[in-house]
């Protein structure tokens, strides 16, 4: 059964500097750890990726995706869900809402991913840990040093 993860973390820059990093997907093996190949295959009618393939892995074991984006106004965040899957995963769906507060901008992320294999409690709150620090503490490192 798949279980959401979730966390929040602030940024030092706008809501904006925000999605542009978000909206990168190319750069994503550069700062998203376990992403190993993205590619934009749809392009949304501001020229943002709508759907986008990725390769990632982990501790040996991998999986191959396509996720469709939804943008929230405003550079409010973003959603998406998963069209292909293979490899280790099912499913995933997910989001990043965006809410400047200041000079800051509160990041929360938010994901679901159900996976194909079987995975021991243990190893699981493991890898849910590092999705976390991958899709917070990469982004912020990553907005922070642009």
């Amino acid at each position: 059964m798949a279980e959401q993860t979730s966390g929040t973390i602030d940024i030092e820059a706008s809501a904006e500097e925000v999605m542009s990093v978000l909206t990168d997907f190319g750069a994503y093996p550069k700062w998203a750890q376990g992403i190993r190949k993205t590619e934009v295959r749809k392009k949304d009618s501001l020229g943002r990726g709508k759907e986008v393939y990725m390769e990632a892995s982990s501790k040996g074991v991998g999986a191959k995706y396509t996720l469709s984006y939804r943008y929230k106004a405003k550079n409010g965040g973003m959603t998406w869900t998963s069209k292909d899957c293979s490899g280790a995963v099912k499913s995933i769906t997910g989001g990043y809402e965006l809410k400047p507060t200041g000079s800051t901008t509160k990041v929360t992320y938010r994901t679901t991913i159900e996976l194909a294999i079987p995975v021991v409690g243990f190893i699981k709150r493991q890898a849910e840990k590092q999705i976390i620090n991958s899709a917070l503490g990469g982004l912020k490192k990553e907005v922070e040093r642009r």
